[in-house]
């Protein structure tokens, strides 16, 4: 019998991700094809766990707050 007290996983289209982060699906696509953001694939369609779209944009927060503490990089124009 299965454990009910479990939470569920729930997932995301790539066309919700996308419409969540306002970026386009192909953009999903490249994460998901490089490894950046873990998916399941579903026949022809992939899924992305809820918790791994949360884990990327707070991953994503952090690069950026590091990056600003820095200044630009080396090399940078501006």
């Amino acid at each position: 019998m299965a454990d009910r007290s479990s939470p569920r996983t729930a997932f995301l289209t790539v066309a919700e991700v996308a419409e969540m982060l306002r970026v386009s699906r192909m953009t999903v696509y490249r994460w998901v094809h490089s490894g950046d953001l873990p998916a399941v694939r579903f026949g022809r369609s992939f899924r992305v766990p809820q918790h791994a779209v949360e884990a990327f944009m707070e991953n994503a927060a952090l690069h950026s707050v590091v990056d600003e503490d820095h200044g630009p990089a080396s090399g940078a124009v501006g």
